[in-house]
């Protein structure tokens, strides 16, 4: 493995059915509103042949983790999103593969994230030999934060599914909001800066 290739198993255990994972997970439109701290925003994919049954259209994100450097690459998911999992490709600043993977525990759902990429942002490129393992550490800080965001989301569409309306609403809003993102003066700046 080469110093810019990174490989991550990552497992979540969260209160829900692998159904009401899939939802959420396979929806990337709807990251940036329930995992704020790593997805800062999304752009579909215009154009291009239409996907397969299940397969949402593929989507550009602007993202980051922990450490104050962004990302911007395309997600497209390559099988279609089912309460078993699903399988996606990134191609931009990193390119590579990845697989989720549900599967039902009693009234939780295990989850596993297989991700194997290749760093081709210039500033990883060059220094991935020195900070790899810091980058490495940057992922875990995103995954950690992401269990975190799906666990609350989770909770927040099950509030609002269940009850009255006014209990519904008051359920869904008692919900905390996820983490936001570190260094979002930062991030807002240099969204600017590109987008000029």
């Amino acid at each position: 493995m080469g110093s810019t290739d990174y490989e991550f198993r990552t497992v979540w255990r969260v209160a829900g059915t692998p159904e009401e994972v899939a939802a959420v997970l396979g929806d990337a439109t709807a990251l940036p509103r329930w995992w704020p701290s790593v997805y800062l925003s999304i752009e579909p994919v215009a154009g291009g042949p239409e996907p397969g049954p299940g397969i949402p259209r593929p989507t550009r994100l602007y993202t980051k983790g922990w450490l104050p450097y962004t990302l911007r690459w395309t997600l497209t998911v390559t099988e279609p999103v089912t309460a078993r999992g699903f399988a996606l490709t990134a191609a931009g600043d990193l390119n590579g593969t990845g697989r989720w993977t549900f599967e039902e525990d009693g009234p939780e759902t295990v989850i596993t994230y297989d991700w194997r990429v290749s760093a081709a942002k210039p500033l990883l490129r060059r220094l991935s030999w020195l900070l790899k393992p810091a980058f490495a550490a940057n992922h875990r800080w995103a995954m950690a934060r992401g269990q975190e965001s799906l666990a609350l989301e989770l909770r927040r569409r099950r509030a609002a599914a269940g009850g009255t309306s006014g209990r519904t609403a008051a359920a869904a809003a008692a919900v905390p909001p996820p983490p936001p993102p570190t260094f979002a003066w930062l991030t807002r700046r240099r969204a600017a800066r590109t987008d000029t």
